[in-house]
């Protein structure tokens, strides 16, 4: 038993061309820390820098988290972890926790537990307290939601990182962006809204959007987006579509501004670190787990308010003292999720869960 086996979400495919927030930790940890193996989907042209092994689904009349589950214990057997961490899917952690008793599971959190399933209920939280060596979520905020019927001592906050070694540089550009997925919850109309109110006052600028409603390039076009386009084509706003990663960070690095008006609860907020960290004065909305993101190195706003996002982005637009005021603070905070401090949290996590539980020959078969 040498490896630590990461074991991601079924939907979340492990590819440059197709991932989302969690495979792209995932794939940053399991390359600063050699010994871990990932687990996930089959997916076209997976990362080939760390070990990725695509689980097989069983033919069987069930529902693929079933099946991907009942996958995952034969490719586990085989690979015989010393450690299994699963991210994002309690009732998987749940699952291999019962199959593999002499093995410790760690759950990794990225989202509010409340609406998973077998962590919805009282119950069912106090239930993977008492049968997970761990729970590792990504923000207090998120660690709140799982009180309080887990203890303390079962949780230990794992925060999202970034290596701000890769991050591209860039001189910015009179460029006002959006990044994320274009959908309600994520404030991409209120973006829209915001443009069309700020842009006729801002000659020289001009407005862009990057994303669409789930990550990948096969993603549909929905309702919603199909209205966001209508609106922001009237407003003089660019949509890029989906991007691949890399494209979305150097997108980044030259926009002089980066807006993340988040209507929902982030449970962290990825895209509003990535800004920071590429040198952009951010407007961002304080709600969930981006208070503890952006620290006091960003203009916070209602994201329900389209005049107040206006004029923020005026306000930054016709201060480049402030911007830069700004640019320096956001790197400054951005470093506190580096990745070289992250492997070491997780290699200190790992140890001490290791450590704590008990001996394969004192827990029962």
């Amino acid at each position: 038993m040498a490896e630590i086996a990461t074991i991601l979400p079924p939907r979340e495919l492990f590819s440059p061309q197709a991932t989302g927030a969690v495979g792209l930790l995932v794939h940053r940890l399991a390359r600063a820390l050699p010994g871990t193996v990932v687990y996930g989907m089959p997916a076209e042209a997976p990362f080939d820098d760390v070990a990725f092994r695509p689980v097989p689904l069983p033919l069987l009349p069930l529902r693929q988290a079933s099946r991907y589950a009942i996958g995952l214990v034969r490719a586990l057997k085989a690979l015989q972890p010393r450690l299994i961490e699963v991210h994002n899917r309690p009732d998987i952690a749940l699952h291999l926790a019962k199959r593999f008793p002499t093995t410790p599971v760690i759950l990794f959190l990225h989202n509010d537990p409340r609406g998973m399933r077998c962590a919805r209920t009282p119950r069912e939280r106090a239930a993977l307290g008492r049968s997970l060596a761990r729970i590792a979520p990504v923000s207090d905020w998120v660690a709140a939601r799982l009180a309080p019927e887990i203890s303390a001592s079962a949780i230990t906050v794992f925060p999202n990182s970034i290596d701000c070694a890769a991050v591209p540089s860039a001189t910015p550009e009179p460029v006002i962006l959006f990044a994320g997925r274009v959908v309600a919850d994520k404030g991409a109309d209120r973006f829209v809204a915001a443009c069309a109110q700020a842009l006729p006052q801002l000659p020289g600028w001009r407005a862009e959007m990057i994303g669409a409603d789930r990550f990948g390039a096969h993603s549909p076009d929905t309702p919603f987006l199909r209205a966001v386009r209508a609106q922001a084509q009237a407003a003089g706003v660019a949509m890029r579509g989906w991007r691949p990663h890399h494209q979305v960070l150097a997108a980044m690095a030259s926009a002089a501004i980066v807006v993340v008006p988040s209507r929902w609860p982030e449970p962290f907020g990825l895209t509003a670190l990535e800004a920071m960290a590429c040198g952009s004065a951010l407007i961002c909305s304080p709600r969930g787990g981006l208070v503890e993101v952006i620290g006091d190195a960003a203009v916070t706003i209602d994201p329900d308010d389209p005049a107040a996002i206006a004029e923020a982005i005026l306000r930054l637009a016709s201060d480049p003292g402030l911007r830069a005021e700004l640019a320096i603070a956001g790197r400054t905070q951005a470093r506190r999720f580096d990745l070289p401090a992250a492997a070491h949290r997780l290699t200190a996590l790992r140890s001490s869960v290791l450590a704590a539980w008990p001996s394969r020959a004192s827990r029962p078969i």
